[in-house]
């Protein structure tokens, strides 16, 4: 299958729209586990390379390329969840990695101590067990924290700090993990993968926010 120069945009992709606006497609594995967020020319790929098992959700991209024999104009369209042939489940089960940005988005940028919400630069990462006292990095022993209550808490523990917390860390699943990496999900996607987040989790009652706050 030859590389596709000419495009056509459909639905969600506009004339104009700059390039990092445009959504990106959720590949999952033959058991429809998660496995990668794609950019739209990676996913056309896949279909070129005959490797897309079955797919789900809107078409958001069709690509078309040179003209045939018969007169029809080549074309390949994607929808918004592909799942990958050769892929296996249970490949990727590990727990995701703690970074500050994955924290504050599970906490939805609320302070686990006064229960206000903060732009991500305001805000820092909390051991409910100090490090100090054998607490470790994990996703169980860290908050979200305002840095005034991180300040106030210093290198006690909620209860010595009269701290209380309001609400419980906890390990995102995958398929929260991956709403947590892509402010840029569409309707489908996020049904999809909600599907799998545990009824528990913060994702159910509160929205996804955006990197900034206003």
């Amino acid at each position: 299958m030859g590389t596709y120069f000419a495009e056509e945009s459909r639905r969600v992709c506009r004339p104009g729209v700059a390039l990092e606006m445009e959504p990106l497609v959720l590949t999952v594995d033959m058991a429809g586990l998660p496995q990668a967020w794609v950019a739209l020319e990676e996913a056309i790929t896949y279909h070129a390379k005959q490797m897309v098992a079955w797919s789900l959700g809107r078409e958001v991209r069709e690509f078309r390329g040179g003209w045939q024999r018969n007169g029809e104009r080549s074309r390949i369209a994607t929808k918004s969840i592909l799942a990958i042939k050769g892929t296996g489940a249970g490949a990727h089960l590990h727990a995701p990695g703690l970074t500050n940005p994955m924290l504050f988005a599970r906490d939805r940028q609320l302070c686990a101590y006064c229960g206000k919400r903060y732009l991500a630069r305001d805000l820092s990462r909390d051991h409910v067990v100090p490090v100090s006292r054998g607490g470790r990095d994990t996703w169980t022993n860290t908050v979200t924290a305002c840095r005034h209550c991180n300040i106030r808490k210093g290198g006690q523990t909620p209860e010595l700090a009269g701290m209380p917390l309001l609400y419980i860390p906890y390990v995102p699943n995958r398929h929260e993990h991956f709403i947590l990496r892509n402010r840029r999900i569409l309707s489908d996607q996020m049904e999809y993968l909600l599907a799998g987040v545990p009824r528990n989790s913060r994702l159910h009652t509160a929205p996804v926010l955006p990197h900034k706050l206003n």
